[in-house]
């Protein structure tokens, strides 16, 4: 790893060596260059500082995709201070949870607010304020006032600093808070340019929302490390609809996307090719699992290597990806090998298991979070034999590349038959007609657990369910044959495209005696 210990010196670090490449674009709007981002980012430290913000101090952020989120976040973490950025999504009680279980000191927004956010921290005494760039040339406009405990010095970062407050998404429990160290995001950060050869010359257009650990990590933070240009959509937010012309516009080498993202691209190709697709790098993919039958098409579509990679909060994102083509083979199904940290399979007993034998995917690197805060229970349960522990299950191929089965809770067990329900999703998927699928458990008088799945059917295509099971008896063993398939068209899904098993299983049990099922939404 580089001798910087810090994310905010490896930033430094990039605005020297390349000070007049571009670093940040909004479409359309304008252009800053790495010295320019690192002087409003100074400055807006400067005022933070001067407002009472200390080191420690934790400052919630809720913004769209936009330069103001990713000034205000390096200047946060820049004043030694913790950012906790927040899905702008959030109702009110989410908002109120969020806030009071990060002890957050200051809720900054855009100038349009978020009426949820800003009544939530008026309920706990948390002051608000606005950060708003009309003119990149100008200071960033914030609505903050000097406080007599402010200071205008700004001491140097520290590798131990905690510089960022994620929470875990809770799909199986209460959200746990992972406190996240200058040296873990530095870490990651070299981490990530070092497996993809980031460099000065690459461009991405940032897809996935800046509250999330893959969008601010690998698109933000990793593109900026390496003295690259980052462009923000014009809207705030993605859009399929200018996605590509602002990939050609700004001349983008590579982008990275969760598979809901990448199979609404590729949707598009089919219903509105574009006239022309830039050439690229190659295309990432993280947050869930990517179906072979997707990345064999998205390869055939924009002419690019897809490499699947596999991530967590815990670890400051990235923990193991697939090779760039002149670093090795790509595999389909596998999420890569370790990337810059160890990485090793373990069983109940932390022994690590030889080739092709499943067990527990564990951790351990400085990208890791030291634990999780005020939380000594799940602390315990995570941190054994030296390691972190997942909590997925997996197997080491006799290349070294890890092939994920499933989440220890969400593995179907079927009379004592473990099913893995991503090789189901993935079978599914491959099914000419299926546009998106996801298999789950059940419970079951006889078998204890059996398996279901729902999917959304392509356009215009008329599936059935018996069509669905037919398919699935002539390429799956049978005891992996789901038991019942609901047609449907539209599957539940986190704010970063995942999908919630527990929660399309919830829906549909509640349905199950009904003699016809509901769509969602209906």
């Amino acid at each position: 790893m580089d001798k910087i210990y810090t994310l905010s010196g490896v930033l430094k670090k990039a605005a020297g060596e390349f000070p007049t490449r571009r670093a940040l674009s909004v479409s359309g709007k304008y252009d800053i260059t790495h010295a320019r981002l690192q002087e409003l980012i100074q400055d807006a430290a400067t005022r933070l500082a001067l407002s009472g913000v200390r080191p420690g101090d934790v400052v919630a952020l809720t913004f769209p995709t936009t330069a103001e989120m990713v000034i205000m976040f390096l200047a946060v973490i820049r004043v030694r201070a913790v950012a906790a950025p927040l899905n702008s999504a959030y109702t009110q009680d989410e908002f109120e949870f969020y806030l009071s279980d990060s002890e957050s000191k200051l809720l900054l927004t855009s100038k349009q607010g978020s009426a949820a956010a800003q009544a939530a921290a008026a309920k706990l005494n948390i002051p608000h304020a606005t950060a708003e760039l009309s003119d990149p040339n100008s200071p960033i406009e914030l609505t903050l006032t000097q406080s007599d405990s402010g200071c205008d010095s700004l001491g140097e970062n520290d590798p131990n600093d905690v510089a960022l407050f994620l929470h875990t998404s809770g799909t199986t429990s209460r959200p746990k808070g992972v406190p996240l160290t200058q040296l873990n995001l530095a870490a990651s950060v070299h981490n990530i340019k070092s497996a993809y050869k980031l460099t000065e010359s690459d461009s991405t257009v940032i897809v996935l929302p800046l509250f999330h650990v893959h969008g601010l990590m690998t698109g933000l933070l990793s593109s900026l490390g390496a003295g690259a240009a980052v462009t923000l959509p014009a809207a705030g937010r993605f859009s399929a609809s200018t996605f590509w012309s602002d990939m050609r516009a700004y001349k983008a080498t590579w982008y990275t996307a969760v598979p809901t993202i990448h199979q609404i691209l590729l949707d598009r190709h089919v219903s509105k090719p574009e006239p022309e697709y830039p050439r690229l790098r190659f295309i990432r993919s993280c947050s869930a699992s990517l179906a072979p039958a997707i990345m064999e098409r998205l390869e055939e579509a924009f002419g690019a290597p897809v490499l699947e990679a596999y991530a967590m909060t815990e670890a400051a994102h990235m923990m193991a990806t697939n090779p760039l083509p002149e670093d090795g083979p790509h595999k389909s199904g596998s999420v890569g090998k370790a990337a810059g940290q160890e990485l090793a399979v373990l069983d109940e007993n932390g022994v690590p298991q030889p080739a092709n034998a499943s067990g527990e995917v564990c951790i351990r690197g400085l990208n890791v979070t030291k634990g999780y805060r005020n939380n000594p229970e799940a602390n315990k349960a995570a941190f054994g034999f030296g390691w972190f522990h997942t909590g997925d299950v997996g197997f080491l191929d006799e290349d070294g590349y890890l092939h994920l089965v499933g989440r220890i809770k969400e593995l179907i067990n079927r009379g004592g038959e473990k099913i893995s329900p991503i090789e189901v999703d993935a079978l599914l998927l491959s099914h000419p007609d299926v546009a998106q699928a996801v298999a789950f458990g059940v419970p079951d008088d006889k078998y204890g657990e059996e398996i279901n799945c729902a999917i959304i059917p392509r356009e215009d295509c008329n599936i059935d369910e018996s069509e669905v099971v037919a398919y699935c008896k002539k390429n799956l063993a049978s005891f992996k044959v789901p038991k019942r398939v609901f047609i449907t068209d539209y599957l539940p899904k986190t704010a970063t495209g995942k999908i919630q098993r527990r929660i399309v299983a919830e829906h549909f049990l509640s349905q199950i005696s009904a003699a016809k099922v509901p769509k969602f939404g209906a």
